[in-house]
Parts: C-alpha cells; sequence; structure tokens
C-alpha cells in the first residue's frame, strides 16, 4: 500500500502521464462498452451488410461536424418512414375492396445545397392486385409536381435519379434542361442557375389498395452530404462502426501481443540465465538466428498464402517475436539479479529452481520491464493496422487499418474524402500518443538513472 502511494505520487508530478492515462482510458472503456451495445454478431451483419441494410444512408457523406467549418450548411439526410409512424397517414375506404392511403410527409429544407440523391421505398402485402402508388411533390412557392406512378411489389424502390419519364417532365414544367432530379425539385426558378429554393416542402404519397388485407407501408429518403459522427463511405456504411469496433480489437491484438511476447521472453531470459551452460547458449542461437528472419514479410506471406485470421496473425507475431533481441537485455539484467544476496540466502533454505526463477528472479526486474511493456502496445496495434492497410488484414472484421485500405482502394484522397482516411488514422495516432506519454512517464519512474535526470 505504502509502494502504491509512493508510485501515485511520483505520478503525479508527470501532467503528460495523467494525459496519456486518461486516453488509454477512454480507449479500455470504448473497448469495454462497444461490445456489450453493439455484439460481435451484430456488428459482423452490419459491416458485412449490403443495400438492404444501408438503403437509407447516403453514400460517401461528410460527418455532420464537417458543417462547422464550410461556409453554408451541407444538407443532412432527412427520412420519414410511415412504419414508425412519421408524417401524417390518412386511410378512406373507395369502394368494396378498395382503399386509398395517402402518406404525407412535410419538412423544412434550410440548406445551401442539393441532396445527392432522393428515393422512394414501399413495401407491400397482397394476394393478387400489387398496389398503386401515386406522387405529388409540393414546393415552398406553392407549386406542385407530379413525381409519377408506379405499382408496388413486396419491396419496390423509386429512384428520382434514374427516372427518365420524371427527368422528361421536370424538363417540361421547369424549363431546366439535362439537370438531375434532386435538383430540379429544390431549384429556386426566380433566380439564374441553380440555387435551392429554402422554405417547406412536401411530398404526398397516395396508395390505392385493391384487397381488404392488403397492406401499404412507405419510405421517402432525402440524402445528405453529410451524415453521422463519422461519414458513410461508397457501400453507405456508417463509418462508426469500424471506428468503435476497431478500438476492442486494436486493444486486443496490441495487449495479448505484448503481454504475451514480453511475459514469455522474460521467463526464458531467466530460465536460461538460471540454468546456464548449454541451454543458455542453445537460447542465445535461436535469438541470433531470429533476429534476422523479418517478421512483416513472413505475415505477409502468410496471409497471401494461407489465411488473413486476425488470431492467426497473433500467434505468429507472438510466436516470432519471444526470441527477439529482448531476451539478451532480460539475460543482462538477470545475471547482475543472479548474483545478489537474497538469492544465496533463498538457495540457502532450499528453494527450488523454478521456485526461484518466477518468485525471486523475475519479480525483481518487473518494475522496469512495465515501461516497455506498455511502449511495445502501441507497436502491435500499428503492425496489425499496417496488415490491414496492406490488404492482408482480416477480411471479416472492421478495424481501422480495413478502413484506410479501403479509403485508398476507392481513391478517397483523390476524391476529397479526407475524413475517410483522418478519422481511423487520428484514432491510430491517438493511441500511440497516449501510450507513449504514459511509457516514457513510467520509465524516469521506475528507472534510478533517469529519475536523477
Amino acid at each position: 500500500m505504502i509502494r502504491l502511494r509512493r508510485f501515485l505520487t511520483e505520478l503525479r508530478r508527470y501532467p503528460s502521464a495523467l494525459a496519456g492515462i486518461i486516453i488509454i482510458l477512454l480507449l479500455l472503456i470504448t473497448s469495454i462498452v462497444v461490445p456489450i451495445m453493439t455484439p460481435y454478431s451484430e456488428a459482423l451483419r452490419l459491416w458485412r451488410g449490403g443495400e438492404d441494410i444501408w438503403a437509407q444512408y447516403p453514400r460517401n457523406a461528410w460527418p455532420v461536424w464537417y458543417n462547422l467549418f464550410v461556409e453554408g450548411t451541407l444538407p443532412e439526410t432527412i427520412v420519414f418512414d410511415s412504419s414508425k409512424e412519421d408524417g401524417v397517414i390518412t386511410e378512406q375506404q373507395l369502394s368494396e375492396g378498395t382503399r386509398e392511403i395517402l402518406f404525407s410527409y412535410e419538412f423544412d429544407y434550410q440548406y445551401d445545397d442539393f441532396p445527392p440523391e432522393m428515393n422512394v421505398f414501399t413495401k407491400a402485402k397482397y394476394t393478387e392486385k400489387q398496389p398503386f402508388v401515386e406522387m405529388t411533390w409540393y414546393t415552398p412557392d406553392g407549386r406542385d409536381i407530379r413525381l409519377g406512378e408506379f405499382s408496388s411489389g413486396p419491396t419496390t424502390s423509386f429512384r428520382f435519379a434514374q427516372e427518365e419519364r420524371l427527368q422528361r417532365r421536370l424538363e417540361r414544367e421547369t424549363g431546366i434542361d439535362n439537370v438531375a432530379a434532386n435538383k430540379a425539385l429544390f431549384d429556386d426558378p426566380s433566380q439564374e442557375g441553380l440555387q435551392p429554393l429554402k422554405g417547406t416542402y412536401r411530398i404526398e404519397l397516395a396508395g390505392l389498395l385493391f384487397e381488404e388485407d392488403s397492406e401499404l407501408e412507405t419510405t421517402f429518403v432525402s440524402y445528405g452530404l453529410v451524415h453521422g459522427i463519422a461519414g458513410t463511405d461508397h457501400r453507405r456504411r456508417d463509418l462508426s462502426v469500424a471506428l468503435l469496433w476497431g478500438t476492442p480489437i486494436a486493444m486486443a491484438f496490441g495487449l495479448l501481443a505484448a503481454i504475451g511476447t514480453t511475459v514469455t521472453t522474460m521467463g526464458i531470459a531467466a530460465v536460461g540465465v538460471w540454468y546456464g551452460g548449454w541451454l543458455d547458449g542453445l537460447i542465445q542461437r535461436i535469438t541470433e538466428i531470429n533476429a534476422i528472419i523479418p517478421l512483416l514479410p513472413i505475415l505477409i506471406m502468410v496471409g497471401t498464402f494461407y489465411s488473413r485470421s486476425i488470431w492467426l496473425m497473433l500467434g505468429l507475431v507472438i510466436l516470432l517475436s519471444i526470441f527477439g533481441l529482448s531476451i539478451k537485455n532480460y539475460r543482462a539484467i538477470f545475471l547482475q539479479v543472479r548474483e545478489l544476496p537474497y538469492i544465496d540466502a533463498a538457495k540457502a533454505y532450499g528453494a527450488g529452481n523454478l521456485r526461484i526463477i518466477f518468485r525471486y528472479l523475475i519479480p525483481r526486474v518487473l518494475p522496469l520491464i512495465i515501461p516497455s511493456l506498455i511502449l511495445l502496445i502501441p507497436s502491435f496495434v500499428f503492425l496489425e493496422a499496417s496488415l490491414a492497410v496492406l490488404g492482408l488484414g482480416d477480411p471479416v472484421l472492421p478495424t481501422w487499418g480495413k478502413l484506410i485500405n479501403d479509403a485508398n482502394s476507392e481513391g478517397a484522397l483523390f476524391n476529397g474524402f479526407y475524413y475517410w482516411i483522418l478519422e481511423p488514422a487520428g484514432l491510430l495516432m491517438l493511441a500511440g500518443f497516449g501510450f507513449a506519454l504514459v511509457g516514457f512517464a513510467l520509465d524516469r519512474i521506475f528507472n534510478p538513472r533517469l529519475r536523477e535526470l
């Protein structure tokens, strides 16, 4: 208890260490909370999901906080879903067996740019006769524009940008040629050029149902140029899924690799020093041979020809690192500890070899090992991210490195989607920065020579 108080007192002398501890705690808390809030199976379902899951999300949208740094206000995604009782829904019986359901969705548009896409999705239940849907668009200046009509199947989508009939109708009614429907519907006719008309818009979907037990649900989506706290990618996926789930994966890989490598390496060095002779010589020769074996090329070869499982990579990293050059550093320390008087006293009262190694040798050097262990964690985090950036990461898991790899393959920097790379890269740097601050502070606390400087 006294040692703990003394350690905390020493630690308070380094504000940088406290900042690093806060960063590490935030990463660890995120690593615990995220799997609870979004289970592993759900994260995989979301990340590997297609259009059916992410249909209501825009493609390649910046995070919403991007509006703080640009002139004007970029549009956000607007969603009306009748299954969630959005908008105003009225129903009336027209004749025996025929009903009309009117879905009215009204919204205030105060943005300085046009939405990149607009879609209507319908879900219908029927036996033989499909429901018929007719759509009308109402603008703030009192105009009403007929959007079109279609028969709704079990799942149907009306994509404004792909409807040629709507395009021709808008060209006749607005006089605007070769302009996408999502822009023509929001254009202000009183201004020269394309300028969004701000105000209250309304879209009405009138559905005719020809069977008593038939049902109809509609969803209207006006996609935004900004969306969510992290933005979206080329497959409409919310990047926050990979950013959040990448945290426990990075922390687990870094911690397991660092602890597994350090503990195993230290144990091997202690055994070699204590028994000496041919065993110590064998350990040193293996270490020297292992030192010239390149780790990253081996991982690349395994990922290319065998498997890219993150757990296989973790096992290989530990296996190829336990005979690293750090064994020689530990050996030099253990050679000094072996000659201390309390080791001779332990031998005198009959302590066994394993007891001396694990009860007296290793605990003596643990304070010197902790700083290097802390500093080793981010190196393995960056190693996992590097494999993913090279396209050799786990193809299933959403990770920080996988985000950077996807961004690179889709030309994110070339197309101006900087957030796609900056967000995972920022988290990688934050993790490395936090562990570095704590590791350097602990090195000064536990190393007497540095403490005196």
